[in-house]
């Protein structure tokens, strides 16, 4: 649904230009020094060993300042090692609690609770820096003013340094009530990633003076270098010296709003409330950091395997007919299709877990659904977290029962959003979240979704200020837009809460931070205010949806979601929001969508052909040819713009086929880049970088990415083109359309490439084997196919190795994980040496896989020379099949070859195999030598 179209208000600033801090202490673009002091930094007063082999100390303020109130007088300090490559660093108000992100949302180590009594005295000698040395990582300090550094072990390379001096265009330590502040210098030369949700123009790289403000804002991703939906206080830095680069990753575990001002010399934090909460990761592998990251937020969730099939959505499907329509044409038009979704259309009045009877009746869409269930589809619906105020609205009323609303002044916060006057239930609240789930429960026996995809959770809000439902007057009036407000407001920005003395950049314009959302002083469960905990909101949602939907028959939840913040991706999937239907977007997704694989939520996509207004024809065949290749594939338009499914033009159509036909053949492949993101956290769509970290250029790379590690993807992004420019790093690539075409790099270069409009080049690198099958329109007749192998060398290779690996399992099950009896691994590998091609799987609980009865019908390897003799086949110790069938191709090049010529490179491919994929084979023959 559109982004409250509270987010219409938005679109007038998009054009605004703004600085990246309202204040008068930010540095200028120059990077000159910040005119005034807001703090006079700390001291090191006392320093001791904890029984954990912890560093714990005492910070004393120098002298106080009184800009953006007073500086909080002893500060604790908490440094661990907590594993040989994560280091935390902890500091808080040594004599009171503060707030937290609460321990049962992102479980983890506890520091020591502040203390009064235990708050520590002055030792009598000075203190001396020294260093706290980890396996892989260093803290040192210096005791005053007190800065810390963080150092590789390896190298001594300074990964975090907070000290500044009278050049800095920063402050020292600073550590008031409503006001944080602390820096890291950086090298020029260092690349940045993370530090969103934002819309990113310059790419996938953090760009200098750009702003980067963290608060969770229902404000549409058209707006450029401006807070969206989620809040991700993290970031990897990636560093290249000598020719080696190194990756790590710094984490502030801190819901507060902020602003982030990177320099490109420096990066400051200035956060108005909470603790400082690092967590610093090594890396130094980009896969490691996210590795070592996801590691402490939540391994990503595992998902069903439908969930990676296409999917169709639109606000405007007035009614079930319309839906059973769009079921049939996709059907009839060939294309691919597994999951339908309904936006609000299906609800009575806007109200969550009701179906409007006239327009959805009951018993036909029940009908509907078992046809479609009976098919292998799944059925997707929204939810919006206000619940509506209506007396007669059974789950308004058990909400009043069981006091889950978010207070004002002692009674429930009136707000207003679709329903018209709502409440926002309190997820930090036990009780509402054995609430939310029996509300599930219950709409799940009316109508059996598979799915839950919940909306406008930052929270949105079409008021702003404190509400009355207003007298003699219909509120919404049911005509004109539905987000304009109808209620009575009241500014409530007077307390330190809504007006706080340091302003973030919210919103990209001078509006207090509870515009458009639930006033900052509002209370949560235990007394925790708004202004703390608002940007976990959409979070806390998602962790009660994650328990509601996983207590129905305990299966594997599919939740999507808008807002979300650091563990997001423990639980759900996300999709970027409302964007424009522009040639713009289309290149904006890319790089949004790469660092939400950095965040740690892999499963994610854009709206395919955009949400508003109507794409081009030419734009939306291109869309969907990447569209295809996102993590998360979904068509979704809105109420006000065309129709576009993809078979509303036959151009798109043939686009459609040609695009999801390729990705419902990778399913197998997706599935398990989702099986290796659930336990290593890796990204499923990645940036070329990762794969390739010590080449500089593609640092930057913003407009192709891979799938996994070796599957590169460059779409056609600009209007008018049949021709791009193609960036490979060294090595053969393949073609995936036609493997008999292949470039080869000697070093990182680009190509011109065709791209016809029904085409997107999709290249595979060498010594990879990729698993794929015959594909089909809809994922439960598609993962039953036979197998095929890809298997690369790199052209004109006469020695090489290359791997692969294949994850099964029945997807209904709670958890991907092996020793079940419900799942099975295979690692493949080839190997061509001494004139013999070699390739072979070893296969783990292959049982799983035997009793689905899947087969590898063919294994075509490209690269090296043709078949010379001696061809045989045998599974797990048994005699060869006699059945197969060798075919030979030339292949075609492009560039120059590594190797010994282009003669000696062919794509063998045999077929006629049955061989299972639950057994270990292996398969050999001589090759041609020269």
């Amino acid at each position: 649904m559109i982004s409250s179209p509270g987010s219409i208000f938005h679109l007038a600033v998009l054009l605004i230009t703004i600085s990246a801090c309202l204040t008068p202490f930010c540095s200028s673009k120059s990077g000159a020094p910040a005119p005034t002091l807001i703090g006079n930094g700390y001291r090191l007063i006392s320093v001791d060993k904890t029984a954990d082999g912890a560093l714990i100390g005492h910070l004393q303020v120098n002298r106080r300042n009184y800009i953006y109130g007073p500086d909080i007088p002893l500060l604790q300090l908490y440094v661990k090692h907590e594993t040989d490559e994560r280091l935390r660093v902890h500091i808080t108000d040594a004599q009171h609690q503060r707030w937290e992100i609460p321990y049962n949302l992102i479980p983890r180590d506890q520091p020591p609770a502040p203390s009064k009594q235990t708050a520590g005295r002055s030792i009598e000698k000075p203190i001396k820096p020294t260093e706290f040395t980890g396996s892989e990582l260093i803290f040192s300090y210096i005791p005053d003013p007190f800065s810390f550094t963080v150092k590789r072990k390896s190298n001594g390379e300074t990964l975090f340094n907070s000290a500044s001096d009278e050049s800095s265009p920063y402050n020292s330590l600073v550590f008031k009530d409503q006001y944080l502040e602390i820096s890291t210098s950086l090298p020029e030369d260092a690349s940045l990633y993370g530090l969103g949700e934002n819309t990113q123009p310059h790419g996938i790289k953090l760009y200098p003076n750009d702003p980067y403000t963290l608060w969770t804002t229902d404000q549409s991703a058209i707006n450029l270098n401006m807070d969206l939906y989620g809040s991700h206080p993290v970031y990897m830095d990636l560093r290249n010296a000598g020719g080696e680069a190194k990756a790590h990753g710094v984490l502030l575990l801190n819901s507060n709003g902020m602003d982030v001002v990177y320099r490109g010399s420096s990066l400051t934090y200035k956060v108005i409330g909470g603790v400082f909460d690092f967590y610093f990761f090594s890396g130094p592998a980009p896969l490691a950091v996210v590795d070592q990251y996801t590691q402490l937020i939540g391994r990503p969730a595992p998902m069903p395997y439908w969930s990676l099939g296409f999917h169709q959505c639109r606000w405007g499907y007035h009614n079930l007919s319309v839906v059973e329509d769009v079921v049939e044409n996709y059907r009839k038009a060939e294309i691919p299709l597994d999951v339908i979704w309904n936006d609000d259309d299906h609800m009575d009045g806007h109200k969550d877990f009701t179906l409007n009877q006239k327009n959805y009746p009951h018993h036909k869409l029940i009908d509907f659904l078992n046809k479609i269930h009976a098919r292998g589809m799944k059925y997707i619906v929204i939810n919006d977290p206000g619940i509506g105020v209506n007396a007669s609205y059974g789950t308004y009323q058990r909400a009043l029962a069981n006091d889950v609303f978010i207070k004002y002044e002692g009674k429930p916060y009136l707000a207003q959003v679709w329903p018209g006057p709502v409440h926002f239930p309190d997820f930090l609240n036990p009780k509402t979240v054995s609430w939310w789930a029996d509300e599930i429960r219950r709409f799940h026996e009316l109508v059996p979704v598979d799915g839950l995809w919940i909306d406008m959770n930052e929270a949105s809000n079409f008021c702003s200020g404190l509400c009355s439902i207003p007298k003699g007057k219909q509120c919404p009036s049911g005509t004109g837009p539905g987000w304009i407000c109808c209620l009575d407001c009241k500014n409530v920005t007077k307390t330190r809460w809504d007006e706080p003395p340091y302003k973030i950049n919210a919103s990209g314009v001078p509006v207090p931070i509870g515009y458009k959302t639930i006033p900052t002083s509002a209370v949560h469960y235990n007394g925790v205010r708004e202004y703390d905990a608002h940007s976990i909101y959409g979070f806390s949602e998602t962790i009660a949806t994650h328990k509601g939907l996983l207590g129905l028959q305990n299966k594997r939840p599919f939740i999507l979601t808008r807002s979300t913040y650091v563990g997001s991706g423990h639980y759900a999937a996300h999709w970027t929001g409302d964007n424009k239907g522009t040639w713009n977007d289309l290149k904006y997704s890319i790089s949004t969508i790469l660092n939400f694989g950095i965040f740690g939520i892999p499963m994610v996509g854009s709206d395919i052909c955009g949400f508003y207004p109507a794409p081009t024809e030419e734009l939306c065949n291109r869309w969907i040819e990447l569209g295809a290749f996102y993590p998360f594939s979904r068509d979704h338009a809105n109420y006000y713009s065309p129709r576009q499914e993809l078979y509303q033009w036959k151009s798109v159509a043939i686009s459609a086929r040609n695009a999801l036909g390729m990705r419902y053949k990778l399913l197998p492949y997706l599935y398990t880049l989702t099986y290796e993101a659930h336990t290593t956290g890796a990204p499923v769509a990645r940036p070329v970088f990762f794969s390739f970290p010590n080449i500089t250029k593609l640092h930057g790379l913003s407009t192709q990415f891979l799938l996994g590690s070796g599957l590169m993807v460059s779409p056609v992004l600009d209007k008018h083109q049949t021709k791009i420019s193609v960036m490979f790093p060294p090595g053969t690539w393949y073609n995936l359309f036609d493997l008999s075409k292949a470039v080869v790099a000697k070093e990182t270069e680009s190509f011109s490439m065709d791209a016809p409009l029904h085409v997107i080049n999709v290249h595979l690198y060498q010594n990879t084997i990729l698993p794929m099958q015959r594909g089909g329109v809809i994922s439960r007749e598609a993962k039953t196919t036979p197998f095929t192998l890809i298997v690369t060398f790199p052209a004109g290779a006469t020695n090489g190795l290359a791997t692969g690996k294949l994850y099964l399992d029945n997807d209904e099950l709670p958890e991907m994980k092996l020793g079940t009896g419900q799942s099975t691994y295979v690692g493949f590998s080839a190997k061509a040496a001494n004139g013999l091609v070699k390739v072979w799987s070893e296969v783990e609980d292959g049982e799983f896989a035997v009793k689905q009865g899947l087969i590898i019908e063919k294994v075509t390897v490209v690269g090296l020379a043709g078949v010379h003799g001696e061809f045989s086949v045998s599974v797990d110790g048994g005699s060869g099949l006699s059945t197969a069938e060798v075919v030979e191709t030339e292949l075609l090049f492009m560039g120059e070859l590594i190797g010994k010529g282009k003669q000696k490179s062919k794509m063998v491919e045999v077929k006629g195999l049955e061989i299972p994929v639950g057994k270990s084979f292996t398969m050999s023959w001589k090759m041609v030598v020269n």
